[in-house]
């Protein structure tokens, strides 16, 4: 746009192209305007020509946004409320919604405790009511999964249901003492622990004899110590503890730790949807414990799936386990284990004392809480002589297994010497013993 032979700027024309639109509230005498034309000549006047009004209406306008930012930034949680006259509810005559039946009221089952006397049937007395010393059940449920989770198995082995479909407890006795005994603790979780795995149940030797294993296959008498797989995120996390590298701490936001590329683009749905690129963190978030990895149920975290971690789309109480030549590829060429391996390698070459013998017998103990054998020296030893003479003569395949992770290296140790023992870290840590408890 031109005026008087010159290019009028933006800001300009859009003020010239306002008063266009106003010219026709001008023409209206004063005393015969209406309050809306009136108003938007006063808008018109503060925005343009207004210094004071100006300058206020910015500051405003950032307070706005600065208030935006730290509202967006507050966690927000849905919260039920109970209503002040419950609706009633009706039995559904074979269960189609708009046949109803007798009407029903809260309350318990007849063969548990009811609720507390003058206690209003809501949420919270259901609460208080599950909690109840004289409420068994759920203790009996807690302590069997405290159970399970040391023997594989709990005292009742259908750990999801306690009700008429599930399986009769092996030992009842026992599993009662233990809610008793929970109950009386003040439901105190880490005493339960202490309490189970200083049993003498759980201290025996889980050396199994051929008679033995033909009478109780699945440990069902408790005549030996449990054996069985690592949960996915115990795999993980021992690794890094080994290593050193695992940060311990508690609370805190999901992490994002190392992932294949492209696999949340996969299953991407557009911009309107959240999470569709996986960004990778960095620092210390890559070594937090694995129950603070961010978890996307379509695109589950593929390492922790292999070793059979659930896909979360359903609670699961009791997990498969699974043995796949997939489980060995993730602990030999995943990039959290091959760079917990070359961590491991840094303090066996520090820590332990120098002689290729006394390091073997260091990292052994280290990864698997006892001495190794002769025979498993002599294989390890066997492991670090060809590795120690293949990356002598390949210095570029040292460097590039040295390089895999963000953990800063050790940049006093020999290339050759390190490359060589991150091997050893590596078959450690592949290992049936090194995943399996017992």
């Amino acid at each position: 746009m031109r005026a008087y032979r010159r290019e009028l700027s933006s800001s300009e024309a859009a003020q010239l192209a306002a008063y266009e639109t106003l010219r026709p509230l001008l023409t209206v005498a004063s005393d015969k305007r209406t309050k809306e034309q009136q108003d938007a000549l006063s808008k018109h006047y503060l925005q343009n020509n207004d210094a004071p009004y100006q300058k206020l209406s910015a500051e405003l306008t950032d307070w706005r946004k600065k208030y935006a930012e730290q509202d967006n930034a507050i966690p927000t949680t849905m919260v039920m409320e109970e209503m002040d006259k419950p609706r009633d509810t009706h039995l559904l005559v074979r269960g189609q919604y708009d046949l109803k039946g007798e009407k029903v009221a809260a309350g318990t089952p007849a063969v548990l405790p009811s609720l507390p006397k003058n206690a209003p049937a809501n949420r919270l007395a259901l609460a208080q009511w599950l909690v109840s010393p004289s409420h068994p059940l759920t203790a009996r449920v807690a302590v069997n999964r405290f159970w399970a989770a040391y023997f594989g198995t709990g005292l009742v082995r259908t750990a999801e249901d306690f009700g008429t479909q599930g399986e009769r407890p092996s030992h009842p006795e026992l599993l009662d003492w233990l809610a008793t005994e929970f109950i009386h603790t003040g439901w105190d979780i880490k005493k339960m622990q202490r309490l189970i795995v200083t049993s003498a149940a759980y201290r025996q030797s889980s050396r199994v004899t051929l008679p033995l294993l033909e009478k109780d296959p699945e440990n069902r008498l408790l005549a030996r110590a449990p054996r069985l797989r690592l949960p996915a995120e115990f795999v993980r996390d021992q690794a890094l503890a080994v290593s050193g590298l695992l940060v311990p701490g508690i609370g805190g936001p999901s992490v994002r730790p190392y992932q294949p590329a492209g696999l949340w683009e996969e299953m991407s749905f557009g911009s309107g949807f959240t999470a569709q690129k996986y960004e990778q963190d960095h620092g210390e978030a890559l070594y937090r414990r694995s129950m603070y990895t961010f978890w996307k149920r379509t695109v589950p975290p593929p390492s922790l799936q292999t070793f059979d971690a659930p896909e979360r789309e359903f609670c699961v109480v009791r997990r498969s386990a699974t043995n796949t030549p997939l489980q060995a590829l993730v602990l030999m060429n995943d990039p959290t284990y091959v760079e917990a391996s070359r961590k491991f390698a840094e303090r066996i070459l520090t820590e332990a004392p120098d002689s290729p013998d006394a390091r073997i017998r260091f990292a052994f103990r280290a990864a698997l809480s006892r001495a190794p054998k002769q025979a498993e020296i002599k294989a390890l030893m066997s492991v670090y002589n060809t590795q120690t003479t293949a990356f002598r003569n390949d210095a570029e395949a040292a460097k590039k297994l040295l390089a895999i992770g963000e953990a800063p290296r050790n940049e006093k140790l020999n290339t050759t010497e390190l490359a060589a023992w991150t091997t050893v870290a590596s078959v450690l840590f592949n290992l049936d013993e090194t995943i399996t408890k017992g």
